[in-house]
C-alpha cells in the first residue's frame, strides 16, 4: 500500500479553516441567547437551586423539566420583539401602552435588579475570601468596579464576546456533579415524576426557581442585545423594514436561545443533583447562601468540589452584574427616551452609562451597608418571580400585535407556550401567597 503524501498533506491541511469557520458560524449564531441563559445562573440562582436541593432532595428536580419549554418560549419571544421592531421591550411598551404600566414595570424591574446586584456581589465577595482569605469589602469593591468599567469603556464587540467566553465558567458546576455519588435512579424519578405538596415552603420554592429561570431582566437584556447585534452588523434592519432578512433571523434566535436555555437549565439541574446527593442526604437544608453551599461540601465532597464550587460563583457573577445593570438601563433609559446602547460612546449616552454605574454603586452601598445582602439572594428570585407575570403578559400581548410585529407576529405553538409560561408564573405567585396565609 503506498501513500499519497501531497494528497494527505492537503486532506489535512484543510481542516484547520474548516473548524474556522464553523467556528466563526457558531459565534455568530450563538449570542444574546446563550449570554442571557449563562447569565440566568447568577449566585443568586445557585443559591436558590442549592436551598432548593438541600431541602427537598431530588422531589423537587421536577421542576427543571417543567421550566425548560416555558423559559426558551418566553426568552425567543424576547429576543423577536427586539429583531423584528429594532426597539427594546420599555420601547415597545411605550409607544403602545399607557404609560403608568411601563413606569410600573420599570421600577419593580430597577428595585429587584439592585437588590440581584447587591446580592451577587456580595456572594462573590465572601466566595473570593473563601478560596484566598483576605478582605470582603475589598473584593466587593473591585468586582463592582470591574464590572462597571469594562461596560462603559469596552468596545462594545469585544465585550460581547467576553460575556460568550465567561459563559465557560458554567462548566464549574458540571465539575462538582463528577466528584459527588449520585443515585441516579432515584434522581431520575425525582425529575420525571412531579412531586407536589401544600405545603407553603414548597411553592415559595418553586416560585423562587421560576423566578431564577424566567427573570424579567433577562427579557429586558436579551430584545435589547437584538437590537445592539442590528447596529453592530449594517446588512442587519429591523425585520418590520426588512422582511426578507425574516426566515434566517427567527431560525437564528431560535437555535440561540434554545441553546443557551439548554446550558442554564442543565446547570440548575447539576447544582440541584449535587446538593441533593450532599447536603439533603447528610441532613444539611438550611442553606441561604451560594457560600454556604460552598462551605457545606467541603467536609462531605472534599476540596476540590469546595474550590470548583466557589469559583462558579465567581464567574457566574462576573457575567450576570454587568446583565442585571445593563437590563437596568436598558428599562430605564426607553420609558425616558433617553439615547440607550453598549455600542454607543459613553458621551453619546451620558444617561444610560450613569445608570449601570450608578446601579452598580447603590449594589456595593448595600453591601456595605448593615442590611443583610446575602439573604436577600433567595427572596429576591421570589420577587422576580412575582414580578414576571404582569411583565410576561405584556410581551404576549405585544409579540402578538400585528401592528406592532406586522407579518412577524407570534402565532400557534409559541404563542400558546408563552401564555402558558405566563399562567403559570401567575399560578404558582398565586400558590405561594395562599399557602402562606393558611
Amino acid at each position: 500500500m503506498t501513500i499519497d503524501g501531497p494528497a494527505l498533506i492537503k486532506r489535512f491541511t484543510a481542516f484547520p479553516p474548516l473548524r474556522g469557520r464553523i467556528g466563526a458560524r457558531l459565534s455568530r449564531i450563538l449570542g444574546p441567547g446563550l449570554v442571557t441563559g449563562a447569565s440566568d445562573d447568577d449566585p443568586s440562582g445557585i443559591a436558590t437551586y442549592s436551598q432548593a436541593g438541600a431541602q427537598f432532595g431530588f422531589t423537587i428536580t421536577w421542576t427543571l423539566l417543567f421550566t425548560y419549554p416555558l423559559m426558551a418560549a418566553i426568552q425567543e419571544i424576547s429576543g423577536r420583539i427586539g429583531r423584528t421592531t429594532g426597539r427594546g421591550i420599555a420601547a415597545n411598551l411605550r409607544r403602545h401602552y399607557p404609560n403608568w404600566i411601563l413606569q410600573t414595570i420599570v421600577a419593580m424591574l430597577l428595585t429587584a435588579n439592585t437588590i440581584n446586584i447587591a446580592a451577587d456581589l456580595g456572594a462573590m465577595g465572601d466566595a473570593l475570601t473563601l478560596i484566598v482569605g483576605g478582605p470582603k469589602n475589598l473584593y466587593v469593591a473591585l468586582f463592582a468596579i470591574g464590572c462597571a468599567t469594562l461596560q462603559v469603556f469596552v468596545d462594545y464587540s469585544r465585550y460581547a464576546k467576553l460575556l460568550k467566553w465567561l459563559t465557560i465558567s458554567l462548566f464549574a458546576y458540571f465539575g462538582t456533579l463528577l466528584v459527588v455519588h449520585i443515585p441516579w435512579a432515584e434522581a431520575a424519578r425525582g425529575f420525571f415524576i412531579p412531586s407536589l405538596s401544600s405545603q407553603s415552603h414548597m411553592w415559595t420554592t418553586v416560585v423562587a426557581i421560576l423566578g431564577t429561570t424566567i427573570s424579567p431582566y433577562l427579557f429586558f437584556w436579551q430584545a435589547s442585545q437584538e437590537v445592539e447585534d442590528i447596529a453592530d452588523v449594517p446588512a442587519r434592519k429591523p425585520l418590520i423594514k426588512a422582511p426578507a432578512q425574516g426566515t434566517d433571523a427567527i431560525e437564528r434566535i431560535k437555535l440561540d436561545t434554545y441553546v443557551g436555555m439548554a446550558l442554564s437549565n442543565l446547570v440548575a439541574l447539576a447544582i440541584m443533583l449535587t446538593t441533593a446527593a450532599t447536603l439533603h442526604t447528610h441532613g444539611i437544608t438550611d442553606i441561604a447562601t451560594s457560600q454556604q453551599a460552598a462551605e457545606a461540601l467541603r467536609p462531605i465532597a472534599g476540596d476540590f468540589a469546595f474550590a470548583v464550587f466557589a469559583l462558579g460563583v465567581i464567574g457566574t457573577g462576573l457575567l450576570a452584574v454587568p446583565v442585571l445593570a445593563g437590563s437596568a438601563a436598558y428599562a430605564l433609559g426607553e420609558s425616558r427616551r433617553w439615547p440607550v446602547g453598549l455600542a454607543r460612546r459613553p458621551k453619546h449616552a451620558k444617561a444610560f452609562y450613569g445608570t449601570i454605574v450608578l446601579a452598580t454603586l447603590v449594589g456595593t452601598g448595600i453591601c456595605f451597608s448593615p442590611l443583610d445582602a446575602i439573604s436577600a439572594l433567595f427572596w429576591s428570585a421570589v420577587l422576580n418571580g412575582v414580578v414576571a407575570a404582569p411583565v410576561m403578559a405584556m410581551m404576549m400581548l405585544t409579540v402578538s400585535n400585528k401592528k406592532v410585529m406586522g407579518e412577524f407576529a407570534v402565532t400557534g405553538a409559541l404563542r400558546v407556550t408563552g401564555w402558558v409560561a405566563t399562567a403559570a408564573m401567575a399560578v404558582a405567585s398565586g400558590a405561594m401567597l395562599v399557602t402562606a396565609a393558611l
